[in-house]
């Protein structure tokens, strides 16, 4: 099951480049590589920064979650009997490709407002990653890790119950507001909101399971 993921996630990679390379000739020597959150550019670099940063980023990626089951610790692995961790992979891999062919589609002389369209390619990824929190299995690279969560069982799997659904809501929150309202925070209120959240409940119910001595 897992030769699935990873081949998906190379195939994610392979169409990234293939597009890479059909926008290479239509790309300036200097090319804009970060906006600020008014759509403003505020550092630029050379082509080949812009054609081969993100996809080595997601190369990078697909090496590290290979190495996460060796590099787990017995009892927390993440390569339980759900691929949570590969599925999460997947989401990051897609969203990786995106904001990079929107980025190259901005450096090729497209009108679009780069920074909205990297916010709401992070609210729709906060959206995709919240069903996935659930089918995590606990560890300590990914997913809601406090130490409440890596304390308890019953408590990572009831915080990351309750998280794919603050993430998912957050996410699509952040999304409207991104593109349906002019102010630039509005969109972090709603994913930090999503974000904090689960934290928070992770120590609530902890808490509570303590006082019943049930931790």
């Amino acid at each position: 099951m897992k030769d699935r993921y990873f081949l998906v996630a190379g195939l994610i990679l392979l169409v990234t480049l293939g597009a890479t390379l059909l926008l290479y000739p239509r790309l300036p020597g200097t090319v804009p590589v970060h906006w600020n959150i008014h759509g403003q550019v505020d550092r630029y670099g050379s082509k080949w920064e812009g054609l081969l940063l993100i996809p080595a980023v997601m190369a990078g990626l697909m090496l590290l979650m290979a190495a996460l089951p060796w590099l787990s610790p017995k009892k927390y692995e993440v390569n339980g009997t759900r691929p949570g961790y590969l599925e999460m992979m997947i989401v990051l891999l897609v969203f990786f490709a995106y904001v990079h062919l929107a980025l190259l589609t901005v450096d090729a002389g497209r009108h679009l407002n780069a920074s909205k369209a990297v916010l709401g390619g992070v609210c729709a990824m906060f959206a995709a990653v919240g069903p996935v929190l659930p089918r995590l299995p606990r560890n300590f690279y990914v997913g809601v890790r406090t130490p409440w969560t890596l304390a308890s069982e019953q408590v990572w799997q009831a915080t990351h119950r309750f998280a794919a659904k603050t993430f998912l809501i957050g996410g699509l929150a952040g999304l409207v507001l991104a593109f349906a309202v002019r102010v630039p925070w509005a969109p972090f209120v709603a994913l930090g909101a999503a974000g904090l959240a689960p934290v928070i409940h992770s120590l609530v119910y902890y808490k509570q399971l303590e006082r019943r001595g049930e931790v």
